[in-house]
């Protein structure tokens, strides 16, 4: 299964769905957003048939730079509940996901990226990986479910301080803090050892 934002395949009893673009920076558009939406339907659908984890990545330095900024600027403001709805649906279907959902981050890992990483069950990032929300810099606020996830995972007040000070923090810190679960060098290949260490 493929599209323009992502290509998904099989690797022994998991499938791998690695995001893409043409600038490689992974953006969230409405069109991604939408096809995303679709693509985790179809996958439940097939797990009548086979149950299989899934594990989320991009490349060495785009895991998603979240939302498209230009795309955000021009919308109304029922088009932005809208937006912000579509973003729900599509996080919480994977939150939701009956199988294992690993996000394997590389690289820059922001705004709905986060939101989107925040919404699967483990996160594993590379020792260069780079998180942060820097909406509230931009006079933005993610309407994806981050706000709600994140101090569920670390705690209300420094969730506080990484959204409203549009804080970025490495993957040390990020997995000090507990917002992610394991640092390795190859994130796809460690997601592929633990879901076979847990078979």
């Amino acid at each position: 299964m493929s599209s323009l934002f992502f290509r998904i395949r099989s690797d022994g009893s998991a499938r791998i769905l690695r995001l893409t673009s043409p600038d490689g920076t992974n953006r969230l558009t409405r069109a991604c957003v939408l096809a995303l939406t679709a693509a985790f339907a179809e996958l439940k659908d097939e797990l009548q048939k086979q149950l299989r984890p899934l594990i989320i990545a991009g490349n060495r330095h785009f895991f998603s730079v979240g939302a498209d900024l230009n795309e955000i600027a021009a919308l109304t403001g029922p088009e932005a509940c809208q937006f912000s709805a579509m973003g729900q649906t599509l996080m919480n279907a994977i939150a939701s996901y009956p199988v294992a959902v690993i996000a394997a981050i590389d690289g820059h890992c922001m705004g709905g990226g986060l939101d989107l990483a925040l919404a699967c069950h483990r996160r594993i990032a590379a020792p260069h990986a780079v998180f942060g929300h820097r909406g509230a810099a931009l006079g933005l606020m993610t309407g994806w479910g981050g706000t709600q996830r994140l101090p569920r995972l670390i705690g209300k007040g420094r969730a506080l301080e990484l959204f409203i000070a549009a804080e970025k923090i490495s993957a040390t810190q990020a997995f000090e803090i507990g917002m992610v679960d394991t640092i390795a060098n190859d994130p796809v290949a460690e997601a592929l050892r633990q879901l076979h260490m847990s078979r």
